[in-house]
C-alpha cells in the first residue's frame, strides 16, 4: 500500500524560512514524478513544484527563486525548501506522487494535479507578519 507521509510544516514569520519533506513509500517502481501542491480552504489545490527522476524540476511562478524541490532516489523522498516566505504562502501543502512517465505543467508552470493518483494528507503552514 502507497504511503505518502510530509512533514516540516510550522508557523514562521514573513521572510523566514521551512523546509517540507515528503517520504513515499509501498511503491513498487520508483515514482517518476513527485510534486508539492498546497491548498488554501476554499481556493483550488495549486501545483507548486514537480521534480523527476531525471532532476528535471518546474516551478509555478509566484515560487521561482524562493521554493527549491529536491529528491533523494535511493529513499523515495523529495522536500521543499522555502526560503524568503510570504503571507500568501500560507498554506496547507501536499507531497504528490506518480510512476507514469512524462508531466504537464499549469499556465502558471507548477504540476498539474490530475497528473498524480498518490497523495499525502498535508501539513499545515502558516506565514505571519
Amino acid at each position: 500500500q502507497v504511503h505518502l507521509v510530509e512533514s516540516g510544516g510550522g508557523s514562521v514569520q514573513a521572510g523566514g524560512s521551512l523546509t517540507l519533506s515528503c517520504v513515499a513509500s509501498g511503491f513498487t517502481q520508483r515514482p517518476y514524478r513527485m510534486a508539492w501542491f498546497r491548498q488554501v480552504s476554499g481556493q483550488e489545490r495549486e501545483g507548486v513544484a514537480l521534480i523527476a527522476t531525471s532532476d528535471t524540476t518546474r516551478y509555478a511562478a509566484s515560487v521561482i527563486g524562493r521554493f527549491t524541490i529536491s529528491r533523494d532516489n535511493s529513499e523515495n523522498i523529495v522536500s521543499l525548501k522555502m526560503n524568503g516566505l510570504k503571507l500568501e504562502d500560507t498554506a496547507t501543502y501536499y507531497c504528490a506522487a506518480d510512476v507514469r512517465r512524462g508531466f504537464q505543467t499549469t499556465r502558471a508552470g507548477g504540476p498539474v494535479a490530475s497528473d498524480y493518483s498518490n497523495w499525502g494528507q498535508g501539513t499545515q503552514v502558516i506565514v505571519s507578519p
